[in-house]
């Protein structure tokens, strides 16, 4: 028997089990669907605490994400890389003054999940991991003495937590005319993420709708904002376009030991920017040695 199972295939639930795997811990990690078909692979994943609530841990989770993602760009992990960025919002956001180098121009890291995501699946496996697609009604199901659970919005199910909620976000996917550095605007819900080929138009942030149906008015306002925020993009092919349900939680994320469970869920739109620091809070709670 596994060490520890980890519930929840996202960035998550696979950055922990990397972490706890690498650490020699024996461990399985149950997910129903493939990272692809998590809700992380719709991410625009733009390092930044979009959204959350003042909570001193964030910070911390999200400097450490940030060296990790910074040294992995360095290495040329694929799908990752360091973007300018500027943030347009009218005012700072509050986690700025304990983190280094955020202004209203910084760097950030940014993945392309659709190749990150796999590529993060290959490493867990990698260092002894194992995967089982399986998807769980209670945690009574779950055997062993150590369970992380990174389920997401299925949380709130699962734990009877009515403080968990969706948040709907729609993206639009353009063509990228040139473009290299990212814009943001939290109070608009705007920003504009180049990648390889293509820029993420972005978004919306509905809570509590859980239609995962894109919306064309929706589509043509982020198109309008984003082209009045950044004309380059005027007449830019649009590609695609995704929808996705971010797992929010009222009073911010849930990271903490309750007997033999380990829960890890809550990020909203911050899962990628806390992933790292969130896997080290993880590894620490699960404790081998003196658990």
């Amino acid at each position: 028997m596994a060490d520890v199972i980890v519930v929840g295939g996202g960035i998550i639930g696979l950055t922990a089990g990397v972490r706890l795997a690498e650490g020699g811990a024996s461990v399985e990690l149950w997910s129903p669907v493939g990272p692809a078909e998590t809700v992380s692979a719709v991410a625009a994943a733009v390092w930044f605490p979009s959204r959350s609530e003042p909570d001193p841990r964030l910070v911390t989770w999200a400097g450490v994400a940030y060296r990790e993602f910074a040294r992995q760009a360095e290495d040329g992990v694929p799908g990752v890389r360091m973007l300018p960025t500027v943030n347009r919002s009218r005012t700072d956001p509050w986690w700025a003054p304990a983190t280094p180098g955020v202004e209203t121009r910084f760097t950030a890291p940014a993945c392309e999940m659709e190749i990150y995501l796999p590529w993060l699946q290959e490493r867990f496996t990698a260092a002894g991991g194992r995967l089982r697609k399986r998807e769980i009604t209670t945690f009574d199901e779950v055997p062993g003495d150590t369970v992380v659970n990174a389920t997401g919005l299925a949380a709130g199910r699962l734990c009877g937590d009515l403080a968990v909620y969706p948040v709907r976000g729609q993206v639009v996917l353009v063509r990228n005319p040139g473009l290299t550095t990212s814009v943001r605007d939290e109070e608009r819900s705007l920003y504009v993420h180049p990648r390889g080929a293509d820029v993420v138009l972005g978004g919306t942030f509905e809570a509590g709708n859980w239609d995962v149906t894109p919306d064309p008015a929706a589509r043509a306002a982020i198109v309008a904002r984003c082209t009045e925020a950044v004309p380059e993009l005027a007449g830019a092919e649009i590609v695609g376009e995704k929808v996705g349900l971010r797992p929010a939680r009222r009073g911010g994320p849930r990271v903490e030991r309750e007997g033999r469970i380990v829960h890890a869920y809550g990020h909203g739109g911050a899962g990628m920017t806390l992933s790292w620091g969130c896997a080290e809070e993880i590894t620490r709670l699960v404790d081998l040695d003196n658990g």
